[in-house]
């Protein structure tokens, strides 16, 4: 039972990493990532669509996106969304694809972003710690149930911390790359 108990908590706490390692990927650093435009959502024939099924996004060079969609009628559709976004890049639509080019940031609005990442990564480590709370919870009221003996309680705690401590070192070591990847010019 206990090992049930923990296996659901490591799931968990990796599930939470994972979301947190999608989320920075949207984060915009100086080169051109199709990653950044995970999150815009188009209006397509008036069903809200997520831009990447609309067309092919692709990095042709360092500074620069191409969006090729399946149908050239949604062209004004992502060129809006992409507008209304708050990534700041200024679409250029030439009847078939639309360009983005991204530009060179400021060392201020990298700061910015380091900061942003950092205020992420403490929301993740706040989450795994606050699945560690629910399991070693759920922990003490086995052994209060009479369903595993002290010692094993003890162990599953010890068991609980190094998962804990693991995905947490995840988390820093996930920032510490996005950091260095924001700052580098």
């Amino acid at each position: 039972m206990l090992k049930d108990i923990l296996a659901e908590g490591e799931d968990r706490m990796q599930k939470s990493v994972e979301f947190f390692r999608k989320d920075l990927a949207s984060v915009r650093a100086g080169r051109a990532n199709p990653a950044i435009l995970d999150k815009i959502v188009v209006d397509y024939y008036g069903a809200e669509t997520p831009l990447n099924q609309l067309g092919n996004i692709a990095a042709p060079e360092p500074r620069l996106l191409t969006i090729a969609p399946w149908d050239k009628s949604a062209l004004g559709a992502i060129e809006k969304a992409i507008q209304k976004s708050d990534l700041g890049l200024n679409p250029n639509n030439d009847g078939s694809i639309i360009r983005l080019a991204i530009p060179q940031l400021t060392e201020e609005r990298r700061v910015q972003l380091v900061k942003s990442t950092k205020k992420k990564g403490e929301e993740c480590k706040v989450s795994v710690r606050n699945i560690r709370r629910d399991v070693a919870d759920k922990i003490k009221a086995e052994e209060k149930a009479k369903g595993c003996s002290e010692d094993d309680a003890k162990k599953a705690n010890d068991d609980l911390q190094k998962a804990t401590d693991k995905y947490i070192k995840e988390v820093d070591k996930i920032l510490e790359l996005k950091e260095t990847e924001i700052m580098e010019v």
